[in-house]
């Protein structure tokens, strides 16, 4: 990863998130009725809340989940903005993620996947379940 990309725990506003979703193909997930409203909410409630920032503060990677801090991580969001694809940031957002909701040994992480992010998550050990 790109040593100059800080990645941390922080709540982002519901503006600056909308602003992101843009750069990203994460804004295709969410339907558009109460669009703002509903942003505003999920960046408020969600358990896990990490960005990666560049040097001059700009938002390029977030991730989000649930967690119960003692057997699971759901990641509802996790996006990397399309200028800094391929630079480690997503997978460091996971590991990350993994790590504050209490470590590899005691938690499982689930999420639902669009089926062209399916290999990245392949590539950091996750496996694919079919129900």
């Amino acid at each position: 990863m790109n040593g100059r990309i800080r990645i941390r725990s922080e709540r982002v506003s519901p503006e600056e998130y909308i602003g992101f979703l843009k750069r990203t193909d994460l804004g295709s997930q969410y339907p558009r009725e109460r669009f703002e409203e509903r942003i505003a909410r999920l960046v408020h409630t969600v358990s896990i809340s990490l960005t990666a920032r560049n040097e001059d503060g700009l938002l390029v990677g977030v991730l989000f989940g649930l967690t119960d801090f003692a057997y699971w991580l759901y990641v509802t969001d996790l996006g990397v903005d399309r200028n800094y694809e391929r630079q480690g940031i997503g997978r460091q957002l996971m590991k990350t993620a993994h790590e504050a909701a209490g470590g590899e040994k005691d938690i499982a992480v689930y999420l639902i996947a669009n089926e062209n992010a399916v290999p990245f998550y392949e590539k950091c050990g996750m496996k694919r379940q079919t129900t």
